[in-house]
């Protein structure tokens, strides 16, 4: 427990982890060493400035924020963007897409790693823990940026009838769990052009290359990769299986026809393990209809990779309507005790599109606009920076107890960033825990 001054009163409140604060984590950009590729001595801006800049735009979900720190330090002599996100200078939009253009997503991935690190040594990631303590990666391709004119050397080109399109797109990682409803975004995999091949890069290898990179945190948390059909081919399984990871991925009919030959002849002589349970939705009752079946041969051939298969029904109990039907291949063996609850992770992957790839594009990150795009990184890396910010407000979420409390008073995220730019715009602050506390108090909060 620590204290803190509130109404000028000692108001006991435990803080969150130092690591986990957005304060932390800006001191650890600042001391970056971000690839600057000017040369001589005349240099206006510091390549980290921009960093921290591009940052503050995606964490107060305000394009025009820095323009308010401009005319805050004009009249002020100084503003937030240097007490609260700790720039020496703030950089000029232009200034930014410049120095960032040559800096590799790669210089900032270590954040990820470590945020989810802290979060397991605080406890905070307990809440996503599903099979007895391990823990589920949804991987889902996204699209963020298209263009008919604009391109890069990282961009995709796809030909059309109207002509070529250049396309930005990114495997979007995120921890997902049953009955959780934030996503805790993870280190993207872009699908770019690859030193080596002529051939247009793809969701598939660029998961696997994921895969290969995060091997060491994947084998800490005993990972459990989640994905669509497109993911339960014999390669990508096989790849998740050496990195010592489990799956659970989507697997429909039409695309595994000698997998479902087994399932249809051992179904057929009524052998295929089935069991149902009735469950109450609040409004009428469903019936939820589990099969399962191990060691299946994911395809023809004598190499085939065994696998293991389940599939779940639910019918409105009363109608006999169908309300959900799926099916799914996993690497863990099936039993009847474990079948629902290993179906439930499987069905947690739509969170990559609800709850990660929804948001970052209609709740205030806007990942599909075009924030600058250069020739080398800048497209990349500002996604980068973007899904940083999402990971800070997640990780706010659920482990900063002021945040949280103003957050409920004042309603939806949106309010809040209305509220905390207006303040910035007139208001000096030392650092972020001070907006936080400052704004605790106009409410008139207790602490839970």
């Amino acid at each position: 427990m620590q204290q803190f001054e509130i109404w000028n009163e000692r108001v006991n409140i435990r803080y969150m982890r130092q690591e986990l604060t957005l304060d932390a984590f800006i001191q650890r950009l600042k001391s970056k060493r971000l690839t600057d590729k000017r040369t001589g001595q005349n240099v206006q801006y510091e390549v980290n400035d921009a960093a921290q800049a591009a940052f503050a735009i995606f964490f107060m979900q305000s394009g025009s924020f820095l323009a308010g720190q401009r005319h805050l330090r004009q009249t002020k002599g100084k503003s937030n963007a240097q007490t609260v996100f700790k720039m020496e200078r703030i950089p000029t939009d232009t200034h930014i897409r410049n120095l960032l253009d040559p800096v590799s997503p790669n210089e900032l991935s270590d954040e990820y790693r470590f945020l989810l690190t802290q979060l397991a040594d605080s406890g905070y990631l307990s809440q996503w823990y599903v099979l007895d303590r391990r823990l589920a990666f949804s991987l889902d391709g996204v699209y963020y940026f298209s263009s008919q004119k604009i391109s890069c050397a990282q961009c995709q080109r796809h030909e059309h009838e109207q002509g070529a399109i250049y396309l930005h797109s990114a495997i979007t990682p995120v921890v997902v769990a049953p009955g959780q409803t934030q996503v805790l975004p993870y280190v993207p995999a872009f699908i770019i052009p690859q030193d080596g091949t002529e051939k247009q890069d793809c969701e598939m290898n660029a998961a696997k290359r994921w895969v290969q990179q995060e091997e060491p945190l994947l084998r800490q948390h005993r990972a459990i990769l989640l994905g669509d059909d497109l993911y339960s081919r014999q390669p990508m399984c096989e790849n998740v299986l050496d990195s010592g990871c489990d799956f659970i991925f989507v697997c429909h009919r039409d695309s595994h026809p000698a997998l479902y030959a087994v399932v249809d002849a051992v179904a057929n002589l009524g052998r295929l393990p089935t069991f149902s349970h009735r469950h109450w939705n609040g409004r009428h009752g469903e019936i939820w209809t589990y099969r399962f079946l191990n060691g299946l041969p994911l395809r023809a051939g004598d190499d085939a990779l065994l696998v293991n298969w389940c599939d779940l029904q639910i019918i409105h109990e009363a109608t006999g309507e169908i309300l959900y039907r799926n099916e799914w291949i996993t690497s863990l063996l099936l039993e009847e005790e474990n079948t629902p609850e290993i179906v439930a992770c499987g069905r947690a992957r739509w969170k990559s599109e609800n709850e990660n790839n929804n948001v970052l594009k209609n709740h205030g990150y806007h990942i599909d606009h075009n924030f600058g795009h250069g020739q080398e990184h800048l497209s990349t890396t500002l996604l980068t920076l973007n899904l940083l910010a999402f990971l800070l407000h997640t990780i706010a979420q659920v482990a900063d107890l002021i945040y949280q409390q103003v957050r409920r008073a004042l309603g939806t995220q949106r309010t809040f960033f209305n509220d905390v730019e207006a303040l910035l715009r007139y208001l000096i602050f030392s650092d972020w825990r001070s907006v936080l506390k400052f704004m605790f108090d106009q409410l008139e909060l207790e602490p839970d």
